[in-house]
């Protein structure tokens, strides 16, 4: 059975309860996780109040801030994870950002800030946070975080944060060879078109979603609960020979050539 008692999760990236990340949690709870749980401080504590509201039911012993392009920030959450827990078993990276203004229009016209604040947000922030980790991880562990199709294939309305996923699935590689001989595994999770905050941002979600649930081979989308179990899996000992990978939970729409 999958078991996740006695294992430290940090979860990053729950904004509102229709983020995946909220149910990538919630099912890391019902495996049994100890949980550690992020948001992204702001000036007048909006985000801390609704997230702390949101989580409260799962019992979190960690509630930190972290903003991952503040280094001091980084530093903190994890040294408060090891003195507080002492290790950490899993790291679910759930970050991603780019202005709206670089996600439509022609993709060449990209603006250098953009382009630089996108991949450092959605890309570098798991090579950082996977390389706070590391050292953490002294009984091998899971790191697990999110793409989409748009990092292999052209989407509309999707332009550099299809970079962004492409140099994020390219890390995962990366960092699954370097961390392996201490037993940690890193994996992404592609999950099809989902109604979230961040992918709102993103012009003509709807006929996106409607498009899979027409071809796609279940005929249909899928939950941030099928995702969240998918990450439990990922987590537990029962994925122990998976790493590299990106594992496409999408209702099968990955497969389809039209």
């Amino acid at each position: 059975m999958l078991n996740l008692n006695g294992k430290n999760a940090l979860v990053t990236g729950i904004a509102n309860n229709r983020s995946i990340a909220w149910g990538i949690a919630q099912q890391l709870h019902a495996a049994g996780a100890n949980l550690g749980i992020t948001y992204l401080p702001d000036d007048k504590g909006k985000m801390e109040k609704k997230v702390a509201e949101l989580v409260e039911p799962l019992n979190p012993s960690l509630f930190l801030p972290c903003n991952v392009q503040n280094d001091e920030q980084i530093q903190s959450t994890f040294d408060t994870i090891r003195d507080k827990w002492g290790r950490l078993d899993i790291l679910i990276h759930c970050l991603a950002f780019a202005n709206k203004d670089d996600l439509s229009g022609d993709f060449s016209q990209t603006s250098r800030g953009g382009f630089a604040t996108a991949l450092e947000i959605s890309t570098y922030s798991l090579v950082q946070l996977s390389g706070a980790a590391k050292p953490l991880m002294t009984e091998g562990g899971s790191i697990i975080t999110l793409t989409y199709l748009g990092g292999v294939r052209a989407i509309p309305n999707y332009n550099v944060m299809g970079v962004a996923k492409a140099g994020l699935e390219a890390s995962v590689r990366y960092l699954a060879s370097e961390l392996g001989p201490q037993n940690i595994r890193v994996n992404a999770i592609s999950a099809g078109p989902i109604r979230t905050l961040a992918s709102s941002a993103v012009g003509g979600i709807l006929d996106m979603i409607h498009h899979v649930e027409a071809v796609a081979p279940l005929r249909r989308t899928v939950t941030q609960t099928e995702v969240g179990n998918t990450a439990a899996f990922l987590a537990s000992d029962l994925s122990s020979g998976i790493t590299g990978q990106v594992i496409y939970v999408d209702s099968g729409y990955e497969i389809m050539g039209m």
